[in-house]
């Protein structure tokens, strides 16, 4: 949706939820309880803006992102009985190598008191999804190919260095979320009369090296996937991934859960790619298909 030509993307983002929260909260602005704010945000932390350093990986590599690319849309507040008061309209595509927590959406007229179910969507790119840190060449890109997420990164051990290059394209909505609040665990957000709450929706770079789909245990490995490069040309494809069975890998558990049809490494990595989205930090969320 576009407000303005002359606004910028995110500036146009809040202003068309504004006006879709003003609309769905209708004459609930007026309850005796009063009104407030709800803004949201997204960081890719340190992981993501500066590296993923070898000492936190099980084998010594490290990786370091030149672009991690994803949607956001459908960022949704409703109450525990599932009553919406503002939903997003449009989507927005974000490069989080960029530094520092971005704009996505704000609400503003909701009614005050907690509203207990908040959930948002990594989907694919269309032709109205506006920027935030990306380009027009890479929107472009991630209409053509489909997709909902894009990484290029750079692994370096010692002298040795492997390219990913990876696409997805499924789209994953993140709900139920709760996180941490003023000390407290919370779930979704608190409005409270004249008020804003600020929330982060937290990317997590380091999901897609995680050698399990669910244990809390889940290290990070790389040499797996390192090995995979079947003609050594130093890029490490999705094809060539999803051509090494997880049972013929040694190092680390690469358990699935209860996700049953997951049997290669292609597949591993893409169902990680399900598991980016979190909130407020380290808060979690449910995360299904929408």
């Amino acid at each position: 949706m576009r407000i303005s030509e002359g606004m910028g993307a995110a500036a146009r983002s809040i202003a068309a939820a504004a006006l879709a929260g003003a609309a769905l909260a209708g004459c609930g602005d007026e309850d005796a309880s009063g009104t407030g704010r709800v803004e949201f945000t997204t960081w890719g932390e340190d992981y993501i803006e500066q590296e993923i350093p070898a000492a936190d990986f099980e084998d010594g590599w490290s990786i370091q992102y030149q672009k991690f690319l994803l949607v956001l849309r459908n960022v949704t507040v409703a109450d525990r009985d599932g009553n919406v008061g503002a939903r997003m309209q449009g989507s927005i595509l974000v490069d989080h190598t960029k530094p520092g927590p971005k704009p996505v959406v704000a609400f503003d007229g909701l009614e005050a008191k907690a509203w207990e179910r908040v959930s948002y969507e990594i989907g694919p790119a269309d032709a109205d999804t506006t920027l935030e840190g990306a380009t027009e060449d890479d929107r472009a890109l991630m209409v053509a190919a489909g997709a909902s997420v894009h990484i290029e990164a750079t692994a370096r051990k010692g002298d040795v260095e492997k390219r990913l290059d990876w696409t997805f394209s499924r789209a994953t909505r993140y709900a139920e979320c709760a996180g941490e609040r003023a000390g407290k665990e919370t779930d979704g957000v608190l409005v409270t009369n004249g008020g804003t709450d600020t929330v982060e929706l937290t990317i997590h770079g380091d999901h897609f090296f995680y050698d399990d789909l669910q244990a809390a245990t889940a290290a990070l490995r790389f040499a797996p996937i390192a090995a995979a490069d079947a003609d050594d040309d130093g890029a490490v494809t999705l094809e060539e991934l999803a051509a090494v069975r997880l049972v013929e890998i040694d190092e680390g558990p690469y358990g699935t859960g209860s996700a049953g049809d997951v049997d290669d490494l292609g597949a591993f990595v893409a169902a990680l790619s399900r598991t980016l989205g979190h909130f407020r930090g380290e808060g979690e969320c449910v995360s299904v298909d929408p």
